[in-house]
């Protein structure tokens, strides 16, 4: 198991959740990110921000419902993974920025964070358990009524399923 998996487990396991779908924005809370939704680029979903052991994670206030949560996750990934990154500034911050590229999860840190986002809102046993009890057709029912029971886009539910081995192939 990543480790990714494990510190998304970890995480579950501390704030006793056992149950979706898993609200990540109550997660930052207790924890102590402040989540603040803000107007960015269309391509950038958020950011993390770490200075002076106090935690901030903006959010893409234009983006729908479900990525704001995944991009939430995401950023607690890097919080739990990771460093954080500098960024040049006239400051001493240390900014991590999800975006075009981090959803493409060509870095390493971004693989990191999204497979935390992936298993901290869509726990394997959770997404398994719930697999089992709906009855589908096609791969693209079980897409739908699981995205929108983990309130997670059909995109990011169709990754966690294959990743999961419960379906071969994106859904069509």
């Amino acid at each position: 198991m990543a480790k990714a998996d494990i510190a998304a487990r970890v995480l579950l396991r501390e704030f006793r959740i056992d149950e979706f779908p898993v609200n990540p924005f109550e997660l930052a809370r207790g924890l102590d990110v402040l989540v603040v939704p803000q107007g960015m680029d269309d391509d950038v979903s958020g950011m993390l921000l770490r200075k002076d052991g106090s935690c901030v994670i903006g959010v893409n206030e234009t983006h729908s419902h479900e990525r704001q949560r995944f991009t939430v996750a995401h950023e607690l990934g890097h919080l739990r993974l990771h460093e954080g990154r500098p960024l040049i500034l006239d400051t001493d911050a240390r900014v991590n920025y999800r975006n075009a590229v981090s959803s493409m999860a060509t870095d390493r840190e971004e693989i990191d964070a999204n497979r935390f986002a992936a298993a901290l809102l869509a726990p394997q046993e959770m997404v398994r358990r719930a697999a089992q009890r709906i009855s589908f057709r096609t791969t693209d029912d079980l897409v739908r009524v699981l995205a929108k029971q983990f309130q997670l886009s059909e995109m990011a539910m169709t990754y966690r399923l294959m990743n999961l081995g419960i379906v071969s192939g994106p859904a069509h």
